[in-house]
């Protein structure tokens, strides 16, 4: 009796390092400790029936709890090792087997340490084997459903071709990602937070489509996003406007390689419709979220075409109505003409010019909307535009080099933060020169953008505001060099005066004054 405490207590031991391991490197498997548990617990019962019974001079009875004890003991060690090494250690060297791999091991442990107690206690086991014989082949009869499902499940596991965390297709449609493959059907995950059990006999039997899977290795899975633009507009350049704008900058969820691209599907189908047929091909990298990846590629889409004045399509008979009521075009055109005045009065760097030259301005305004995320400006290119935010947030970002090493150095910083109404891009509007930092939507923006062509009529009929243009985005400069590069006041004001003089020269060169 001491040797088997002193066995009980080992084993004890052996279950709390184990649980402690698997809790700490492998916490989703978590809930295969139950059997060792339970087998252990049983161990303890039958061990202290075994004690009890034999107290009672209960011999024979006392021996059969004895070899119930050491049997389940056995069995927690071999439940315990196939923990250890199928989820502790060999996970830690890069190599996972399939779960009924480490299953059938151990059920393959489990007959022989219940043989080999039996035998070491002189018990015959040859009609054992006979019964048990009978027995299987009354239940491979009866439970042939069943026993197909278990095969299948081992062979799913033991020929890899489908893995725990891969997005399935079944025949009906269904979209999930395996959850689990057990014994006798497989769990499958749905994006609607809905589990389909789906037998493992019937896995086999069917054509299953693995998502993201090519050449045997992950890949992304390409989506189709579809819109219609009328024939006004060629397909080349509402092909490169789409594009431009959803890779020039990252949308979380989009894979970069491949790159999304645009191509036209279709022209009028059925000799009925009047547009044309778009879509964007994408890759995506978690196929669990592909609504909210589409809704995100969706609004990148509809903010590039309102930027570059391609509207999406509408039914011909209303575009006809639209043409022929002139009160109301009238009216949108002067509810739009008090729209950009409203905007071109919250530039302050504008304050020196008169209404009318406001209102110049204001009727050479474009609309320009961005969908969060995009890089509405970036560092170092050219353009000739003053963009004007009435709604949004953004971030003005620059690359810094903090140890004065180069560029190898630099990192990006967000150096200042714009909300609407505001505005920015006036260096390039004025001197022509390349922007000093990108600025990233933070939301969704709505811009309006001023170009050199209009600015250009205003200054050149006044051309002495270009003074106290230069002194205002002198100013504006300079808070923005400061926050980048720390100047204290007296720095400031010298750099003011020296971008003051700078800024002057670069408008009266840029537009020949």
């Amino acid at each position: 009796m001491t040797a088997d405490l002193g066995w009980l207590l080992g084993v004890f031991v052996g279950v709390v390092v184990v649980a402690a391991l698997v809790n700490r490197l492998s916490p989703m498997h978590r809930p295969r400790l139950r059997r060792a548990l339970v087998l252990f617990a049983l161990t303890v019962t039958a061990w202290a029936g075994s004690c009890a019974l034999a107290t009672a001079h209960q011999d024979a009875w006392s021996g059969y709890f004895q070899i119930t004890s050491e049997i389940t003991r056995l069995l927690v060690v071999i439940n315990l090792a196939g923990l250890l090494v199928f989820l502790v250690l060999l996970p830690r060297v890069g190599l996972v087997l399939p779960v009924i791999a480490g299953e059938l091991m151990a059920a393959f442990g489990y007959v022989m340490a219940t043989m080999g107690t039996l035998a070491k206690h002189d018990i015959d086991l040859t009609g054992a084997f006979a019964t048990g014989a009978v027995v299987s082949a009354v239940l491979a009869i009866s439970l042939q459903t069943t026993l197909g499902n278990i095969l299948g499940g081992v062979a799913l596991q033991l020929d890899g071709s489908i893995h725990e965390g891969d997005w399935i297709q079944l025949e009906n449609g269904k979209q999930g990602k395996v959850r689990a493959i057990r014994w006798r059907h497989t769990l499958v995950e749905t994006r609607d937070w809905a589990t389909i059990v789906v037998p493992n006999a019937a896995l086999l039997g069917n054509n299953i489509t693995l998502l993201g899977t090519r050449e045997g290795r992950k890949t992304p899975a390409r989506m189709w996003v579809y819109f219609n633009v009328d024939f006004r507009y060629p397909p080349t350049r509402v092909i490169q406007v789409v594009t431009d704008a959803v890779v020039g900058s990252p949308i979380e969820n989009v894979s970069s390689d491949p790159l999304p691209n645009c191509v036209c599907i279709d022209f009028a189908k059925d000799n009925r419709d009047s547009f044309a047929y778009y879509a964007l091909r994408y890759w995506i990298k978690d196929l669990a979220t592909d609504d909210g990846t589409n809704s995100r590629v969706r609004a990148r889409i509809y903010a590039a075409l309102r930027r570059a004045e391609i509207p999406l399509a509408i039914p011909a008979q209303m575009q006809i109505m639209e043409l022929h009521n002139e009160s109301h075009a009238a009216r949108h055109a002067k509810r739009e003409a008090e729209t950009h005045f409203a905007a071109i009065k919250t530039v302050n760097l504008l304050r020196a010019l008169d209404e009318p030259e406001l209102r110049t301005l204001a009727d050479g305004l474009l609309h320009a909307p961005f969908a969060a995320g995009e890089i509405m400006t970036r560092q170092g290119a050219t353009a000739h535009w003053l963009y004007i935010m009435t709604s949004g947030r953004a971030e003005i970002r620059a690359n810094v080099d903090p140890d004065g090493d180069g560029p190898a150095k630099s990192l990006t910083r967000v150096v200042a933060t714009l909300t609407a109404p505001d505005f920015f891009g006036e260096m390039g509007l004025m001197t022509g020169e390349p922007r000093s930092a990108d600025v990233f939507a933070v939301t969704d923006v709505d811009c309006f953008r001023l170009g050199k062509a209009t600015f250009e009529r205003v200054l050149i009929a006044r051309p002495e505001i270009a003074v106290e243009l230069a002194h205002n985005m002198a100013a504006r400069r300079v808070e923005l060099i400061a926050a980048r590069e720390g100047l204290d006041e007296a720095a400031r004001k010298v750099r003011e005066a020296t971008e003051h003089e700078r800024i002057l020269g670069g408008i009266k060169g840029f537009f020949g004054l």
